[in-house]
């Protein structure tokens, strides 16, 4: 600022009172601050500003992946409505671990956040005391609970799993398996499905469980167990993703199996190349756009001391019925 203030004939003071509050400068003044700025590329201290405002203009978001879309495409509605407000974004990638996720949060709150995006709604006990603690306004993404730490945007993943289950017995599949990676949010899908298909079936449901992310190669697996392994010679069998899903039609097609005569397939997340596949895929659709934009209405109803909105909303699924199903 004194560099500045010197190539722009001005206090130092004055180039600081410029930054925080134009209108206390004449325009003259600032027009030359301002090309000031310009030539020495002058970056005002962010983190100084905020101590004196208590405001730092940032909103931490963290999610288990940063490459998969469903989480992605989310993430960029969220901060394109942050950043119209004037918020910037501070993203990381937690993974699937409790832990993990309590080592970015005290990590994050450390650079003192307005708010927090948080995905799901289960966290170790030192997680929800830190954000407790911290006394900023906090929102659970992609996922459902009527005791959030603060705000709730998602839908019920036990819900979720019910109505495939349905539509696929009043469909008329009597025999059924899973394939599913390791989030515990889809684990949630796959044993709700598998409970209530064998409710109105009266039929196991085989079950294909991965640790690792998903991944063609885990659907390909999955299918490949369920058959040898357990015997679903026929059926359908519900993926905890579209990218399981495609794997399994892969080898559905290199053992020659027709889909969905022999076996039918159903993914999740309505990824875009779903609708693409040879047949296409039968999935479960949730507005990812709409998860990203409700959640930062509710942080910035948050910022302008708004209680009139509802602190769970809930945006529900929907089953999007392809060639594959």
């Amino acid at each position: 600022m004194e560099a500045v203030g010197r190539l722009a004939g001005v206090s130092q003071v004055t180039v600081s009172r410029a930054l925080s509050d134009p209108a206390k400068v004449s325009p003259a003044t600032m027009a030359r601050i301002r090309e000031a700025i310009e030539l020495t590329g002058y970056v005002p201290n962010a983190l100084a500003g905020a101590l004196a405002s208590n405001r730092s203009k940032l909103v931490s978001a963290l999610v288990p992946s940063i490459t998969n879309v469903v989480y992605s495409s989310m993430i960029q509605a969220f901060a394109a409505g942050m950043r119209d407000s004037g918020y910037q974004i501070m993203l990381s990638e937690t993974g699937f671990t409790p832990t993990e996720e309590e080592e970015l949060v005290a990590a994050h709150l450390s650079r003192r956040p307005d708010a927090m995006l948080l995905t799901g709604i289960h966290h170790s006990a030192r997680t929800r005391r830190m954000l407790l603690g911290a006394s900023i306004p906090v929102v659970e993404v992609w996922d459902i609970t009527d005791s959030p730490i603060d705000l709730c945007v998602g839908f019920s993943h036990i819900e979720t799993g019910r109505a495939v289950a349905d539509f696929a017995y009043e469909a008329g599949h009597r025999r059924a398996g899973v394939v599913s990676a390791g989030d515990e949010r889809a684990r949630r899908r796959i044993d709700a499905f598998s409970e209530r298909f064998t409710q109105r079936s009266g039929v196991a449901v085989g079950q294909a469980l991965f640790p690792a992310q998903a991944s063609l190669e885990c659907g390909r697996n999955g299918l490949s167990r369920l058959i040898d392994e357990q015997g679903l010679r026929d059926g359908l069998v519900f993926c905890s993703s579209d990218l399981l899903a495609h794997g399994v039609l892969i080898e559905a097609q290199a053992r020659g199996l027709s889909v969905p005569g022999e076996i039918a397939v159903i993914g999740f997340g309505d990824q875009d190349f779903g609708a693409w596949t040879t047949p296409a895929i039968t999935t479960v659709r949730v507005d990812r756009a709409a998860f990203g934009h409700a959640a930062a209405q509710a942080l910035l109803h948050r910022f302008e001391g708004r209680t009139d909105g509802a602190s769970v909303i809930d945006l529900g699924f929907e089953i999007v019925r392809r060639g594959s199903a």
